[in-house]
């Protein structure tokens, strides 16, 4: 590790003027440098200098006075928060916010019982403070509270976490080194006092396995993790040196920087001997005592303030190459390389997962991939999505091709062997054992389409032979099918789901498999040209001078044929809500468009991506077919459950009625104690299949629920009869309710035959006669003997009659 002078931020001044504490932000874009007045000044990663602003005291009265001392900060992981720890007791969060223009604003206090010394913020977890009484205590800037972790009884002089961010260790001035995990990520080493320093370790450095400690006695100590010393560097015979003031550890912990008077010693890890090796120091004239550093994230700069005022920034490097003309490889440790793009400026770090030497980077595929060798592993990485995986590699002297026609992985052809790697995961995703090599034989799909179930797809179909072709899952090792086939297989290519298999033979005749049902259908028996749309189900072929589409795969049949003027298929492009078909006719190139509705929507229902449709369906205007489509779309998503979408369906056809249902249905599912059946009930209601709901209604015993509903319907025989059948509790108030409802709605005639069926004949031929049916009632009448000996009231059944056949009734 060399560090090269590049720049001075801040000009030394000729007086103590000390630089409290430094900060790199994680994203590299900004630096904070907190001189001896505590303001606090950001830079870009340039150096130049953005803004500035006064920490803030606690003490509102102090008139604009400076009576405490800024003693560490950090920043958030995000980039967006500082934290600053205060020798008047408190802890500041402050909100920098993505952009430099934007206001600064503190939206976090913590007050404490002593003062602030040092402070960390690891990924994911709550601010870590260190105080001047020995406590070690968590700021949770979610609730806006603190709790202590532990006290060592001994001001905190020095705190550091480790690479993974996962634990953390502080130096106490009786020289206590007191270590804590937040997860030891399976490595079993104990919490608490580590061991004790022979002074207080004012600089201390958590880098890999190991720890680095140094104080006044100019001795540096390396503690194993169990607090053994496993290596020391004595200068206490050297006139020259003078105590550590400070150390850091460079991101990769492969580096450790110590500061001291003039001075700054830089050690590097050596993989291969496992320990550490003193590179040569950067002696400074004048520079004075060091009193904070701070390396940036990706290992490149290291920054240094001093006593006097001044911020000095170095490069870090061990070497660096110009690949290609067009990248800088910059070599910051041994498993650490910086590459970047000299056009664009593009940076992207590659670093060994496992701590092994990167010996070799190169950079292909269109200067989009990188391939690095370690000394037990392959990096790869794309450039563009800034992904990177490390796998485990023994083939290294073996000759291997690489093939990057996938976005989201790679294939690298072996011997007899095919590997595949998922950029951004640290395993290989699969390997197969095959001859065939050429990528037409080879078709891999990995989560390139947003199925609704949500299950990962990830397949790949290849030749076992030249007559049969393998589907394999890679999520499980499965073989999913084996299709065997009576001629030379020439091209294959798996859907997008994984579940169609295209395949064209020598004799150019194409066919679809179904891996689910294992059924071969022939499409066309000479097909020159043939590709799946794009994020769709959708096949366009080319049969001599004619278009073939299939919009829908599950009905072969049902094929749609555009007429060519000769000329061949270019290609076929998606893109601003379009698809065209490209054919070179003679010297031109003429676009055929698809039917965008079809495929769209269409891939969508099929994969269930209710938010895709939704989102088709919007971009059109409003029409008899969007109309379908929206009717289409709310059926399948009251099915599935999805009821936002159902509502949003609703809305577009406007039916208010059904919206607002819907909306109320949505809140009783928010609360929590309501039921999964009432829900389940209400989408059946909707969809008026209402013993579906009666069904799931009596499988929780709800009767009074069931009565209800078929109340509120009013479909009272059938509440009626159901109350019969459970010999329910509420029934004669339910027939009460009946007749009241009857009589209120004018239905005295259905009314009159209830009471005839309950035997209440003198009311059932009262209700007939009100009801204007004096048949009905002379019937009823003269059937019982006691009403037909009552005179008056077949007096009244005649007058009844003559009035009704005076009316014409």
């Amino acid at each position: 590790m060399r560090l090269k002078y590049l720049k001075t931020i801040v000009t030394p001044q000729a007086a103590e003027a000390r630089i409290q504490c430094i900060a790199w932000s994680p994203n590299n874009k900004k630096l904070a440098v907190c001189t001896h007045d505590s303001v606090i000044a950001l830079y870009d990663e340039c150096g130049e200098r953005r803004e500035r602003f006064a920490a803030k005291s606690v003490d509102t009265k102090s008139g604009g006075k400076r009576n405490f001392v800024v003693k560490s900060m950090v920043f958030s992981h995000d980039s967006i928060k500082l934290a600053i720890a205060q020798s008047d007791n408190m802890v500041f969060v402050y909100r920098l916010g993505e952009d430099w223009d934007e206001k600064k604003v503190i939206c976090n206090k913590f007050p404490q019982q002593s003062a602030a010394i040092h402070v960390l913020w690891p990924p994911g977890q709550p601010i870590i403070c260190g105080l001047a009484d020995g406590k070690v205590r968590a700021a949770n800037t979610q609730t806006n509270k603190s709790s202590t972790i532990y006290s060592a009884d001994s001001y905190v002089v020095s705190m550091a976490c480790n690479t993974s961010g996962k634990g953390f260790i502080s130096g106490h001035a009786d020289g206590k080194i007191v270590r804590y995990f937040f997860d030891d990520e399976g490595s079993g080493d104990t919490q608490g006092k580590l061991v004790t320093h022979p002074t207080a370790p004012y600089a201390l450095a958590w880098a890999g396995s190991t720890i680095l400690a140094a104080g006044c006695d100019r001795r540096i100590y390396v503690y194993s993790r169990e607090g053994r010393v496993v290596q020391q560097f004595d200068y206490s015979k050297d006139d020259t040196e003078k105590e550590f003031t400070v150390a850091v550890s460079s991101p990769s912990g492969q580096s450790v920087a110590f500061g001291s008077f003039d001075r700054i010693r830089i050690f590097a890890w050596s993989p291969r001997k496992s320990s550490w090796e003193e590179c040569k120091p950067k002696v400074i004239k004048h520079l004075y005592t060091i009193t904070a550093m701070c390396w940036k994230k990706d290992g490149s700069k290291l920054t240094v303030g001093t006593l006097c005022g001044g911020v000095e920034q170095f490069d870090c490097c061990m070497k660096k190459r110009i690949y290609k003309n067009t990248f800088e490889l910059n070599y910051v440790g041994p498993s650490q390389v910086i590459v970047r793009n000299l056009k664009t400026n593009d940076k992207i770090v590659v670093q060994s997962c496992f701590g092994y030497e990167i010996d070799d980077v190169r950079v292909m595929g269109n200067d989009r991939y990188l391939v690095a060798h370690s000394s037990d592993t392959l990096v790869l990485g794309d450039l563009k999505g800034n992904r990177l995986s490390e796998v485990h590699w023994n083939n290294k002297g073996q000759k291997a091709k690489f093939y990057f026609g996938h976005s989201n992985l790679c294939i690298i052809f072996g011997v007899g062997e095919l590997v595949l790697i998922e950029y951004g995961v640290n395993e290989i995703l699969g390997s197969v054992r095959t001859e065939f090599t050429n990528p037409y034989l080879i078709s891999v799909r990995v989560n390139e389409r947003h199925v609704g179930n949500g299950q990962a797809c990830k397949k790949i179909a290849y030749m076992l032979d030249l007559k049969t072709i393998v589907v394999m899952d890679l999520v499980t090792g499965d073989i999913t099918c084996q299709v065997q086939h009576d001629t030379k297989v020439d091209w294959i290519e798996l859907n997008e789901t994984g579940h169609k298999l295209l395949f064209r033979d020598k004799n150019l005749q194409l066919l679809l498999y179904d891996t689910d049902s294992m059924q071969k259908t022939t499409l066309l028996n000479l097909c020159s040209y043939v590709q799946w749309v794009p994020q769709s189900d959708v096949i366009v072929a080319q049969s001599r001078d004619t278009l073939c589409i299939w919009y829908n795969i599950e009905a072969t049949d049902r094929v749609t044929s555009i007429s060519l003027k000769g000329g061949d298929i270019l290609n076929i492009v998606r893109q601003n809500g379009k698809t065209e078909v490209l054919v070179s006719e003679g010297m031109t190139t003429v676009s055929y468009a698809l039917d965008d509705g079809l495929i769209e929507f269409g891939t969508a229902m099929e994969d269930n991506d209710f938010e895709r449709a939704v989102a088709f369906l919007e971009s059109l205007e409003v029409s008899p077919e969007t109309k379908s489509m929206w009717m289409k779309l709310a059926k399948a998503s009251l099915k599935a459950g999805k009821l936002l979408i159902a509502e949003r369906c609703y809305a577009a056809l406007h039916s208010v009625s059904k919206v607002r249902y819907l909306r109320n249905t949505r809140e009783m599912k928010s609360v929590e104690d309501a039921p999964d059946y009432q829900i389940d009930a209400r989408i059946a209601i909707l969809e008026k299949d209402f013993k579906l709901a009666e069904h799931i209604y009596l499988s929780q015993n709800a009767i009074e629920e069931v009565t209800s509903m078929y109340k509120n319907l009013n479909k009272w025989e059938n509440a009626i009869e159901l109350a019969e059948a459970k010999a329910w509790t509420g029934l004669t108030k339910l027939k009460a309710e009946h007749q009241a409802w009857l009589a209120e709605t004018g239905q005295d005639e259905k009314a009159a035959e209830l009471r005839e069926k309950e035997g209440d004949l003198t009311s059932a031929v009262t209700l007939y006669l009100r009801a204007r049916v004096p048949g009905r009632a002379a019937r009823l009448a003269l059937s019982e003997p006691q009403l037909a000996a009552d005179r008056s009231l077949m007096e009244r059944i005649i007058q009844v009659s003559h009035l009704v056949c005076q009316t014409g009734g």
